[in-house]
């Protein structure tokens, strides 16, 4: 199994690659912003931390908004904390 953290710059990516290698000792584990890696993956991860705004600069400037569009539909998919807010259509 190919899990994928997606590393578009925020979060803490490395502990979520060290708990994912913990849990899932059998499966190969990749932290990568390549839009293709995370296509052909298994399972996504989607870390986030800090503002929403920086947050989505940084996946538009690595070319990422549709490729997690895509994936969140496809594959299993875990967002955590700003990784899963960042899915929403909008927010009060």
């Amino acid at each position: 199994m190919r899990i994928v953290i997606i590393d578009y710059g925020m979060g803490n990516v490395r502990s979520v690659q060290k708990a994912l290698a913990h849990v899932a000792p059998n499966d190969q584990v990749f932290l990568t912003d390549d839009a293709d890696l995370i296509t052909q993956a298994d399972r996504i991860v989607f870390p986030g931390q800090g503002a929403m705004g920086a947050c989505m600069k940084a996946l538009t400037q690595h070319g990422l908004v549709d490729v997690i569009k895509c994936c969140v539909d496809e594959k299993p998919f875990l967002g955590i904390c700003l990784g899963l807010q960042l899915l929403f259509d909008y927010s009060e």
